[in-house]
């Protein structure tokens, strides 16, 4: 295992050491992806994920104050939601790409905490829903509601144990030199190789493998007759699926290239521009998947669509109500003629 000392490590954008004509064009062309792609976010999918999450936000609050009862599903999508909704915040630390955000070591830890905090609530948080999927779907009404019927207590075992993980991780960035000034990213570039290791592990590896395991049983597994068929059953849960999907493709990148950023530090080398653009744009990538997981939300989950569809069919009604001309009556009553 390499040294715990860090403090060597630097972005090959921020080194100088050599400056032929190559690496500085493959420095400006990095520079200019970087950049484009985080205009891009900024302006479209940070928009897009915002507004999606305050309409589900507003759509879940108003369906429970309307009818007074907490579906498990909803209660859990609507924990989803508010992490995704951290995670946008969060993610305006690539405003200053391609450079980077200044902050000290202690600062960027903090910073990293609530980052991962968000990051491993929403993937299980979303192992918690295909599990009462799966329940609902193979195992009778009696079963699923024992096994689910406090959702609470699912969402307080989440919020626990990405707490003790995400303490975990702030531990493995580092203690040394915490009041220095540094270029801060999400996944701080001077943590301790374990913490990659770490994070691939409990943030990818072992979700990605309750959720293949979760398709297996999905797709492999015989239903009792009385269950509902597979494809109405998908297409009642579309969002859940479509999610899954996008979260696993979008963190098997992202994990990817955190991996290769470990074996660089293992092998003490900095990398190349082309290393660093690769995970700037896996974190834009994974930023960007959070505010698609919100739009898939409310166009998919079933009591967002029917709200959406609500207010869309009441904007109509009022504008044809609007537009609709009333003809006043003129009165033909014939005048009488004095005698």
């Amino acid at each position: 295992m390499a040294s715990h000392n860090m403090t060597w490590l630097s972005y090959p954008s921020k080194s100088f050491a050599s400056t032929s004509p190559e690496e500085i064009e493959a420095f400006i062309a990095s520079q200019n992806i970087i950049s484009r792609l985080m205009h891009c976010y900024i302006a479209f999918f940070v928009p897009m994920g915002l507004i999606s999450g305050i309409c589900i936000l507003i759509i879940f609050i108003k369906n429970y104050l309307q009818h007074k009862t907490k579906e498990q599903l909803d209660l859990l999508l609507l924990h989803f939601t508010i992490s995704n909704i951290i995670m946008i915040f969060l993610s305006f630390t690539v405003i200053p790409r391609p450079d980077y955000l200044k902050a000290t070591h202690l600062a960027c830890s903090v910073l990293s905490f609530f980052f991962n905090f968000s990051y491993f609530n929403s993937q299980y948080v979303l192992i918690f829903i295909l599990l009462i999927l799966l329940l609902e779907r193979f195992l009778p009404r009696t079963a699923l509601s024992k096994a689910t019927q406090n959702p609470v207590s699912c969402v307080a075992f989440v919020l626990i144990y990405t707490f003790c993980l995400s303490l975990t991780e702030a531990v493995l960035v580092g203690t040394d030199n915490y009041h220095v000034e540094t270029e801060c990213q999400s996944d701080p570039l001077f943590a301790w190789p374990e913490y990659e290791i770490v994070k691939f592990t409990f943030g990818f590896g072992i979700p990605a493998f309750l959720q293949v395991l979760s398709f297996t049983v999905l797709f492999a597994k015989k239903a009792p007759a009385e269950a509902q068929d597979l494809r109405q059953h998908i297409r009642t849960y579309a969002a859940v699926f479509i999610i899954s999907i996008t979260i696993f493709i979008c963190h098997l990148f992202y994990n990817v290239m955190i991996l290769f950023r470990t074996t660089l530090k293992l092998q003490k080398s900095i990398g190349t521009p082309k290393n660093e653009l690769m995970m700037n744009i896996a974190e834009i990538v994974l930023f960007s998947e959070s505010c698609a997981n919100l739009v898939f939300i409310l166009c998919f989950h079933k009591p967002c669509k029917d709200r959406i569809l609500e207010v869309i069919h009441n904007c109509r009604r009022r504008n044809t109500t609007h537009n609709h001309l009333e003809i006043p009556v003129v009165s033909t009553t014939p005048e009488r003629t004095p005698q």
